[in-house]
């Protein structure tokens, strides 16, 4: 048996997709995971103590063979204040060069690394964003695609702007592109084994999406593309994670990609700006895979049910099951199984959540447990990402010799739960009675009675869905209906 590697990940928040999931990650393949100590990490919109994380990952390094590092944490102190901070770009930049410190005394520590193109999100919500996105959010979206589609010489109207928040805007995008910048500069110089670059809750022209032009220049002009860039962010650790517990154990694990509906590798999901196929295949070279072209190549099978025409979406929304698709992509699961490669499923039918009907259908016939992994929740990148982690982790651990069956099960089970029977059911049903609706985090006497009650229900769903799998607990870490966080009996977490 080879030793699994010593692991520690600087994350890019405190939510339990950006923590809990990459243990669980880490454990399939046997092995555990460091993190900072909680009153290091960010607290919402309360920045993480960037200077007392870079010391964390300083005074551990030694006792490390591996480091996964969040960029937006390191500089900014997590996700959603690298959108909302007001520090300068000299202050940003100059942390960077903690990672260019610890490759230089650590040689032998394995680095890889993630930074977020920053979002413009659709809408009219300030809870993640700078307070005036309340009035005139969807308005500075429209700007970053009214502009980008300037660059092909359409004559695109911009939205009307107060000019303060237009210049606040374009200052917190070039600073936050200057840090991407700055990585990439870092990855040149071999600082990073690998990084990546993802782009958060996109669309074909956006702010984004142009910046991702201009990375691709730079990539260009120096010959070759050496950092992948796709539409992804909070399962990027995990994916990180994955590819370095494989790193070393072989040859890159050949997939084997079935669409239920081939015709829908063709669409661009929501919230992202690439068709589907080709952030599959980035997301398999970020994970450190390659596409298989016959079952005899490959190590895992991953059906993919490919997303809705219609684009529909569970938050917000109320999506139409389509017994077709859900048909096709129930056979394509029982042919891959049937050809004895572990089978995952991609579930990427709707946004924010997986499609219920299908792992109904699925748990029927008793398919359902007999699935590797699965993900469904959030973006097609969010679900493709951790479900490509979560499979490709045992195969890391098969190879190693310290794959652990238990922590695999749960870990599948723990996304059943959170995709499909709450993102996928139960938040549509219970947001509005629970959360008034709001999407901002509620008061404390709101939380204990929706924790309460979403445990009991969770619980009884189980039953039916998981039996034999027992529900300890469900909370809130954002104290709000979005995201939960499933601790099962007997687990320390």
């Amino acid at each position: 048996m080879t030793p699994a590697p010593r692991l520690a990940l600087v994350p890019l928040d405190e939510r339990p997709v950006n923590t809990g999931l990459v243990r669980d990650v880490a454990a399939i393949a046997g092995a555990r995971l460091r993190l900072p100590p909680a009153e290091l990490l960010p607290r919402f919109r309360t920045p993480g103590d960037v200077a007392g994380i870079a010391a964390w990952l300083h005074a551990s390094a030694s006792e490390l063979d591996v480091a996964v590092v969040s960029i937006e944490t390191l500089v900014h102190g997590g996700l959603i204040p690298s959108r909302t901070s007001d520090d300068t770009p000299s202050e940003v930049l100059g942390r960077l060069d903690i990672l260019r410190d610890l490759r230089a005394m650590h040689p032998a520590l394995r680095l890889a690394a993630v930074t977020v193109i920053m979002r413009a999100s659709d809408s009219y919500s300030a809870v993640e964003e700078p307070d005036y996105w309340a009035w005139a959010g969807r308005e500075v979206h429209a700007l970053g695609g009214a502009v980008h589609r300037s660059w092909s010489g359409a004559q695109t109207p911009e939205p009307m702007l107060d000019d303060s928040i237009r210049a606040d805007y374009a200052r917190r995008r070039l600073r936050n592109h200057l840090v991407g910048l700055g990585a990439l500069g870092l990855a040149w110089d071999g600082v990073f084994d690998p990084l990546i670059m993802t782009a958060d809750d996109t669309a074909t022209w956006s702010a984004g999406s142009a910046e991702q032009s201009i990375i691709g220049y730079w990539q260009q002009l120096r010959g070759g593309r050496q950092v992948l860039v796709y539409p992804g962010a909070d399962e990027t650790g995990a994916v990180l994670t994955a590819r370095m517990l494989l790193d070393g154990t072989g040859d890159a694990p050949a997939v084997l990609v079935l669409p239920g509906d081939p015709s829908g590798m063709r669409l661009v999901p929501s919230y992202e700006n690439v068709p589907l196929t080709d952030s599959i295949a980035r997301q398999l070279a970020a994970v450190g895979a390659e596409a298989a072209e016959h079952p005899s190549e490959a190590e895992l099978a991953l059906v993919v049910h490919t997303p809705d025409p219609a684009r529909g979406d569970h938050f917000g929304g109320d999506p139409v099951p389509d017994p077709a698709a859900i048909d096709a992509t129930r056979r394509t699961v029982e042919t891959a199984l049937a050809s004895g490669l572990p089978v995952a499923l991609a579930d990427l039918r709707y946004g924010n959540g997986g499609d219920m009907t299908l792992v109904e259908s699925l748990a029927a016939d008793g398919t359902l447990d007999r699935l590797e992994a699965y993900g469904g929740w959030n973006t097609a990148g969010n679900a493709l990402g951790s479900t490509l982690a979560s499979a490709l982790a045992a195969v890391a651990g098969r190879r190693l010799g310290s794959f652990d069956e238990m922590a695999r099960r749960r870990a599948l089970r723990r996304r059943l739960v959170d995709d499909a029977l709450y993102q996928g059911r139960i938040r549509r049903q219970r947001y509005a009675s629970l959360f008034a609706d709001r999407i901002e985090p509620v008061e404390p006497e709101l939380v204990a009675r929706a924790e309460e009650v979403l445990t009991v229900e969770l619980r009884a769903a189980i039953s039916e869905l998981l039996p034999g799998e027992e529900l300890a607990a469900v909370t809130l870490p954002w104290a709000r209906g979005f995201e939960i966080d499933v601790r099962f009996e007997g687990e320390n977490r």
